[in-house]
């Protein structure tokens, strides 16, 4: 039994569960709200569970592991399944480079913790952190707009089926579109989310679909 501790609206976590659910695997989704205020992943009992107290994390066995790419990577190594990267060594590079721009790069300076930072210690207000975070997407998704250009045009990106780049991007998108991002200047950006937001195993993944949303 695979169990995920998840909350509905974190983008790290639902790029696992899109992974999950594309693989075809089944999996109990254990709730850890981290609301601010609730901060449930704060708690001893969560520490004991992930260390990091961060969602999400992955339970096999009795052992537990975080962090979101590395579980994927785990999921595809381990599920059977379509392969989440390509088999050509190269692109299995740029893909794994596409979904670092946003796992390292836009998402953990538009995480929590520092958007708790620069609101108790910076004073920033809801305005200043709006701005702050459209401006980490806009530079992050120009570069990965120009990333995707250069590929072969189809509706995915190393393809005839989604991997690990569009497991990546799809929550980053939703995170944008949440911050009322303008998203017109990138266009191939757009239609992949749009072609895997199509698919069932995205739909079922999705916050709204999520039992806490």
């Amino acid at each position: 039994m695979i169990r995920l501790y998840d909350y509905w609206r974190s983008s790290a976590a639902y790029r696992v569960r899109i992974a999950l659910n594309l693989k075809g695997a089944v999996y109990e989704s254990v709730p850890v709200n981290i609301l601010p205020g609730t901060d449930e992943q704060l708690t001893d009992q969560y520490r004991s569970v992930n260390p990091q107290m961060r969602v999400p994390a992955i339970e096999v066995d009795g052992q537990v592991a975080g962090q979101s790419l590395a579980i994927i990577e785990w999921i595809d190594e381990t599920m059977q399944g379509p392969a989440l990267l390509p088999k050509d060594p190269w692109q299995r590079l740029q893909a794994r480079a596409f979904a670092d721009v946003i796992a390292c790069d836009i998402h953990p300076l538009n995480n929590l913790s520092p958007l708790a930072v620069l609101r108790k210690d910076f004073g920033a207000d809801e305005a200043a952190i709006k701005r702050w975070y459209q401006d980490w997407i806009l530079r992050g998704f120009a570069a990965l707009e120009s990333m995707a250009s250069e590929l072969a045009p189809g509706p995915f990106l190393f393809g005839d089926t989604p991997g690990l780049a569009e497991i990546v991007l799809v929550p980053q998108v939703a995170n944008a579109r949440r911050f009322e991002t303008d998203l017109s200047a990138f266009p191939r950006l757009v239609a992949l989310d749009e072609a895997c937001r199509a698919l069932e195993p995205f739909k079922r993944a999705a916050p709204e679909s999520q039992q806490k949303a």
